[in-house]
């Protein structure tokens, strides 16, 4: 031991960064630099020296948490979840999976989970989240059937997916780096596969099983309306010569060419037909009206073949230096006072000055059924518009309109599906055969989303998660802090002189249910990177195989599910699901309890303690 104040102004250090996360009385972000610079204060005023006359460890090791290879890593993989994200394809796949188990809404819904869990072991969680509720819900609304058990059961299982590899979560490409970094083995990419599948089945069982009996149906959030789900509007399509709908006869009194969407009424020359409609072959001078939700309009309008698509596209102003998947919706609400009131939509010139276009009109959360360029604006209706990234933004500068910047989201692009697919399906390859290291699979799997139009740069930009990049840059300088000033052996003695004489094995069940309980008030993140040194001084102190604490590490570090803080998919389904914070405490600690004892009697066997 060098330096005992050294040493115990770092556990002060980490104390007041435990404090401060749990209450979020800072940002996170604040917190972590100030934590950073504490400890950098500190070791440069006052450097600690070893026997050689050295300093134990200096500015440049406190601060190499920024250019971590893990850290990187986990950016890259963000940015790739992003393009993923952006171009729809896991939603697509997960989409197509719960289709063919319709039948049996149980079965779609657990057809559902599965693909998220599977999907989670090669990608950060949060995007599968967003992109699987608005499919549960759908499920669960077409079923008539409550969805919130399902809800935190997709938060748990998709935590639980994360285990199974290396790059399945963040935390494990921490705690794989710190342990290599202070002297032990390198974890390869399915190393964890196996206890991680023992783990998950236990837990999935849980999750499908038991925990929806304990948590019951509750009153469903997502019943109300919302921006993408309940609200719909009234699109005007005008068929013209040419037009793939021209021609298109009725099924069952429905049209299936417009798939998702409700046909209200068909305006002819000569009548107008309400359906059902029967028997009847679409002909270019037809109106139809057609009833969308907002999320319904967008998928339509990101299929290259769309007859939807095919209708709006062209009326679309699109200035030379726009890129095709900078197009975005956006709600608008028309300003008291403003110029467009009175008017008809066609008098507005809205299209002229804005460069956007309108495509519905919603009144005290009702539907106009009149034809749009003749609808007469008032004052509070709500405006569903497309356009150009850069002109939506200018609404925001509008006096005609209020523009609800919650509402605007890009419009994902399928047709780049396939590409982030095997982009994806690469870097895993090539980070999973060690033909490149993990770090260079990622960064260039990035850059290849970006160079092949998945993702343009401000989109990738989305990726990069500041919050994540300061927490983990501060745990890794509180971690290099904690071995260097001997903190992390204090703390292995102490631990063992706890539990004097008992076996490895129960050393190691208590450890990972401290780590478990500490996951669950601290960051994830935070939390791998504290305990991996911890993790490697108490298995060289029993002299048994390291990778038995640094895989509880690993999995006692992701058991977030004890509160709705403790991860942020956690936090996303929360309010779907309309859930208390009792909840995640009824259903999470049960599993982290069943997680713990299944790793108790498991590893014990498996790493022959």
């Amino acid at each position: 031991m060098f330096g005992e104040f050294h040493m115990w102004f770092t556990f002060l250090v980490i104390i007041v960064a435990m404090a401060l996360y749990v209450s979020e009385r800072l940002p996170m972000e604040v917190t972590s630099l100030v934590i950073i610079i504490a400890l950098l204060l500190v070791f440069s005023i006052d450097p600690s020296l070893n026997d050689q006359g050295a300093a134990i460890i200096t500015p440049l090791e406190l601060l190499s948490g920024f250019s971590n290879p893990a850290l990187i890593t986990i950016v890259a993989l963000l940015i790739m979840a992003q393009g993923l994200f952006q171009s729809g394809a896991l939603e697509k796949l997960i989409d197509q999976a719960s289709r063919r188990a319709l039948r049996s809404p149980q079965i779609a819904m657990i057809v559902v989970l599965l693909a998220a869990m599977v999907s989670s072991a090669f990608l950060n969680n949060t995007p599968v989240v967003l992109m699987t509720i608005p499919i549960l819900v759908a499920i669960a609304n077409r079923a008539q059937m409550a969805s919130s058990p399902y809800m935190m059961g997709l938060s748990f299982i998709t935590i639980l997916g994360g285990m199974l590899t290396l790059i399945g979560s963040s935390t494990n490409l921490l705690v794989a780096d710190t342990a290599f970094r202070i002297g032990s083995a390198k974890i390869g990419f399915f190393e964890q596969t196996l206890p991680g599948l023992v783990l998950m089945t236990v837990g999935g069982l849980y999750v499908f099983f038991i925990m929806p009996r304990l948590l019951g149906a509750r009153a469903e959030a997502e019943a109300e309306d919302t921006s993408d789900n309940g609200r719909q509007y009234i699109i005007e399509l005008r068929l013209r010569g040419g037009d793939q709908l021209v021609g298109r006869q009725s099924r069952a009194g429905f049209f299936p060419e417009i798939t998702g969407m409700t046909v209200q009424m068909i305006v002819t020359k000569n009548e107008t037909m309400l359906p059902p409609f029967d028997d009847y072959t679409l002909a270019a001078g037809d109106r139809l009206f057609v009833a969308a939700t907002r999320r319904e309009i967008s998928d339509a309008l990101a299929q290259k073949d769309h007859p939807l698509r095919n209708q709006l596209m062209p009326l679309v102003p699109r200035p030379a230096e726009s890129e095709a998947e900078d197009l975005m919706l956006a709600e608008i609400v028309v300003a008291p006072g403003s110029r467009m009131a009175t008017r008809a939509v066609y008098q507005t010139g809205f299209t002229h000055t804005t460069d956007c276009f309108i495509i519905g009109v919603q009144r005290r959360r009702s539907m106009l059924r009149h034809e749009m360029a003749n609808v007469r604006l008032e004052a509070g209706d709500v405006l569903l518009v497309i356009g150009h990234a850069s002109n939506i933004d200018a609404l925001r500068g509008n006096r005609d309109t209020l523009l609800m910047q919650w509402s605007a989201r890009e419009l994902p692009r399928f047709e780049k599906a396939n590409a982030a697919r095997m982009i994806f399906a690469a870097t895993v390859i090539a980070a999973a055969s060690g033909l490149v290291p993990i770090v260079v699979a990622a960064l260039t799997g990035a850059t290849a989303m970006v160079l092949s139009g998945v993702l343009n740069v401000r989109q990738a930009s989305r990726g990069f998660d500041l919050r994540i990049f300061l927490v983990i840059a501060a745990a890794l300088a509180m971690a290099n802090a904690l071995s260097a000033t001997g903190g992390a052996g204090y703390i292995s003695d102490g631990f063992l002189a706890l539990f004097a004489g008992a076996p490895a094995a129960i050393i190691l069940s208590a450890f990972f249910l401290l780590c478990a309980i500490v996951t669950n008030v601290l960051s994830n993140n935070a939390t791998a990177v504290l305990f991996t040194p911890l993790a490697v001084s108490l298995a060289a102190s029993l002299e048994v195989d390291p990778m038995a604490f640094i895989f509880a590490v690993i999995f006692a570090a992701n058991c977030s599910f004890a509160t709705p803080i403790a991860y942020q998919t956690n936090l996303l389904v929360m309010a779907p699901g309309n859930f208390k914070f009792t909840d995640f405490m009824r259903a999470g600690i049960p599993l982290i309890i069943l997680l713990w004892l299944t790793y108790s009697f498991f590893a014990p066997w498996y790493f022959g303690l």
